[in-house]
């Protein structure tokens, strides 16, 4: 499964792990995707959405 926002289409993004020597190792930072139901086009459908969508409000979440 894509780590990717099914709202913004936040995805993850690298860079590097930097030690104390200063050696750089790649890694990748990946969004904070929770699985949230909600409703679209009345139907209830399950998404994994990043929480700064959550938080923002851009996703009607339903009861269970």
């Amino acid at each position: 499964m894509a780590a990717r926002c099914a709202v913004c289409g936040k995805g993850p993004q690298t860079g590097y792990t930097v030690s104390h020597s200063h050696r750089r190792t790649k890694r990748s930072f990946r969004p904070n995707l929770q699985s949230v139901r909600t409703t679209i086009d009345g139907e209830n459908t399950r998404l994994r959405v990043c929480v700064n969508c959550l938080k923002a409000g851009k996703v009607q979440r339903v009861a269970a």
